[in-house]
């Protein structure tokens, strides 16, 4: 499996937002997050990393 996790930092802990994300694409001031089940959340947010190895994608507000 390839799917990561997506957190959100908030005063510098991680905040799950989205288990098993499979897409994560550019829209307007944010990002769409779209799972493996089509399940999707939108989020006034921005990539601050991505660690691939540990299947995370980190955002900030």
């Amino acid at each position: 499996m390839c799917e990561a996790n997506a957190y959100i930092i908030r005063d510098g802990e991680e905040e799950l937002i989205m288990e098993a994300v499979d897409k994560v694409e550019p829209e307007n001031d944010g990002l769409r997050l779209v799972d493996i089940f089509g399940d999707q959340k939108f989020l006034r947010a921005r990539i601050h990393a991505l660690s691939l190895v540990n299947h995370k994608v980190l955002l900030k507000e």
